[in-house]
């Protein structure tokens, strides 16, 4: 029977004809439309958000074609994974995925961003346009300045579904609504866990169960550290596709790896691709054919078999985006320095970086301290900012000057004896973040920023309490967060509450824990130059003093290592564990640098660290970079001596 002649039977009625729309709706089958050939026919790219505007061409990058295809509904798999370096197109192979939705297949769709802050840019800077440009989706989706359009920043509605994007960091973004599509972008780069309630993938993939085996899900990311790393796990579990391509000269297929990139010493523009069949010389000039040819193959067989997984670096990056010259050259840029290489690992090449792990030898950075006067900033040393570990009965303080190319001087490290439940020892700290150290300048250094603990359940509020009381500019809260892949997060607010009274609110800053523990052993573990090479020291040498960095500092600095352990889903994952029972050297340094990276101390450049030279009335061009210094002068008052520059400790701390 017919909806036309169901109606008949019940009788006519006000709505009837939107029921029978409906009714239609729900019967039609699948389109047989693939999301690639959508977005050949329909969508445009406009100058606002691409550096090629006009029709969108699927020839340009041909290896989106399978992936974008495997996104159609008639199409078996559930779960598509794309591991994925830079300049190849990831995120507009999601857009078009949209566009389809909106246009050829409505449905409820989440697109999830790591922020909410990153959905809103996503949304203003590739769904408006997105809109705006192409005009089969702007015929379906309301202008946002219409009554009831529909039309918000982070949910757009059409004719039979609605788009909403949310933060991987919002648990109620993730549980807003079920939705048989999702889109979840940059996964390596989500929290571990959203606000208590557990892994923010699995949240949002309980949004899909109620469609079954209609459901699609497609991650992307550029991969992070091995075993720690949401895409490379997921990519494992499929049958791992990598793209052939033919050699222009002998027709072998392979899918190009960095190791058979090569270039003259020094001469990156030399750059070309070797065969691994007949060791031709394959150049610039060749890649757009290659494509062309090229053919998706799996590489492994799936544990999961509805998920399929495609990998791809920037080596197939399509003419006029990202040069096989360009990436020889990131390569060079990059020597010297692991986290430049990592960078370059994870984004270039969309590959994992594989962490040490090891601890540095304790007595390997014992034998190797330095000498200068207990109390006094040796000359690099151009920041100051203190780490603070609060324990059940004492708190435990560091500072570390910092200086150009990251590297860092240990000044003092302090243990103020008391109960974190009294207020006798926060007075403690108060005055010791209130002293200045004397520069080996001459001049005196307050402390520019701290950074309390604030990840033990029971001393939180008087943690909190302290800091409202210090003010912004002189302490914030931090706690560990393992699965933040930075230095330090964005901040978010929190109230304060001791003994069941309200105080006020103020910001709690995530630290990436796993993150700097690993930076801090990779910079411990850089050798230091010989007094006969006349070398400076590398970028990010941690300077250790006699006076200060005791056996048993060394010890607490080296207390933990990184070991892989089987997750409860199965997949292996990476943990920092104790190797000894005192580690809070390790904690303090790690809080103290995150305090330094609150204040901006990595986006500064050689202009603002001259600045700060020539505020301790430094010349740039003497600006030391190692350890060792000569006596300081005589002590000199803060007061007459301040370096230009600096502001007063209630009113900030560098201008």
């Amino acid at each position: 029977m017919t909806g036309e002649h169901l109606l008949e039977e019940l009788g006519r009625f006000d709505g009837d004809a939107e029921i029978l729309q409906a009714w239609r709706d729900g019967m039609a089958p699948e389109p047989a439309l693939l999301v690639s050939e959508w977005a050949d026919k329909h969508r445009v790219l406009g100058s606002r958000g691409s550096a090629e505007p006009g029709p969108w061409r699927t020839v340009r990058t041909p290896y989106l074609r399978e992936i974008m295809d495997a996104l159609s509904p008639a199409q078996a798999a559930r779960r598509v994974v794309f591991m994925k370096g830079a300049q190849v197109g990831g995120t507009e192979c999601g857009n078009n995925w949209i566009g389809y939705v909106i246009h050829h297949a409505p449905g409820p769709m989440l697109a999830v961003q790591p922020t909410t802050e990153l959905a809103k840019r996503f949304s203003d800077q590739r769904i408006d346009p997105l809109v705006e440009e192409t005009p089969a989706i702007r015929e379906r989706v309301a202008p946002a300045r219409s009554r009831d359009s529909g039309n918000r920043q982070l949910s757009k509605e059409f004719p039979g579904g609605q788009l909403v994007m949310t933060g991987a960091n919002s648990a109620v973004g993730l549980r807003s609504m079920s939705a048989r599509f999702l889109f979840l972008d940059e996964i390596d780069a989500y929290p571990g866990d959203v606000e208590g309630e557990g892994d923010p993938i699995a949240l949002a993939e309980a949004r899909a169960r109620t469609f079954g085996w209609r459901r699609k899900m497609l991650l992307v990311s550029t991969p992070t550290i091995a075993g720690l790393s949401r895409i490379e796990r997921e990519y494992l579990a499929t049958d791992q596709r990598r793209y052939f391509v033919p050699c222009p000269h002998c027709g072998h297929h392979q899918h190009l790896r960095f190791e058979r990139l090569l270039w003259d010493e020094g001469q990156p523009e030399t750059a070309r691709y070797l065969c691994e069949d007949c060791d031709g010389a394959i150049g610039e000039q060749h890649k757009a054919a290659m494509l062309a040819g090229g053919e998706w193959r799996a590489t492994a067989t799936a544990t999961d078999p509805h998920a399929i997984g495609f990998h791809i670096s920037a080596l197939y990056s399509p003419p006029g985006w990202m040069p096989w010259s360009e990436i020889a050259r990131l390569w060079l840029a990059a020597q010297g320095d692991d986290r430049a290489i990592k960078t370059f690992r994870n984004t270039v090449l969309g590959e994992t970086w594989q962490e040490a792990g090891e601890a540095p030898d304790w007595q390997r950075l014992y034998d190797r301290r330095e000498h200068w006067p207990a109390g006094t900033v040796p000359m690099g040393g151009l920041l100051l900012t203190a780490g603070v570990d609060v324990q059940r009965d004492r708190l435990e303080a560091s500072l570390w000057a910092w200086g150009q190319d990251r590297q860092s001087w240990l000044v003092e490290h302090r243990v103020l004896a008391g109960n974190p439940f009294e207020p006798a020892v926060w007075e403690e700290l108060r005055l010791l973040l209130g002293e200045t150290w004397r520069h080996a300048s001459g001049h005196r250094l307050p402390v520019a920023m701290a950074a309390i603990d604030s990840g033990d359940g029971m001393t939180t509020a008087e943690v909190y309490s302290f800091v409202r009381r210090a003010g912004a500019g002189r302490a914030i809260a931090v706690k560990g967060q393992d699965g933040l892949r930075a230095a330090i997060g964005q901040p978010a607010a929190t109230e304060v509450r001791r003994n069941g009274r309200k105080l006020g609110g103020l910001k709690v800053w995530p630290v990436g824990s796993s993150f700097l523990k690993g930076e801090t052993y990779g910079w411990l573990k850089l050798e230091r130059p010989t007094d006969e090479s006349g070398d400076p020291f590398p970028p990010g040498y941690v300077h250790l003093p006699a006076h200060a960095a005791g056996e048993e500092f060394c010890r607490q600095l080296t207390a933990e290592q990184l070991v892989a352990r089987a997750g409860r889903n199965g997949f292996r994952r990476l943990e920092w564990v104790k190797t000894r029972e005192r580690n809070e050297a390790l904690d303090c340094r790690v809080y103290a640098r995150s305090a330094a990276a609150a204040i901006g101390m990595d986006g500064w450049g050689d202009g603002r660290w001259a600045r700060m030279a020539d505020a301790l009335s430094l010349p740039a061009a003497e600006l030391p970079t190692g350890g060792n210094v000569a006596p300081p002068p005589p002590p000199v008052t803060p007061d007459t001596h301040r370096p230009r520059g600096w502001l007063s400790p209630r009113s900030g701390w560098l201008r």
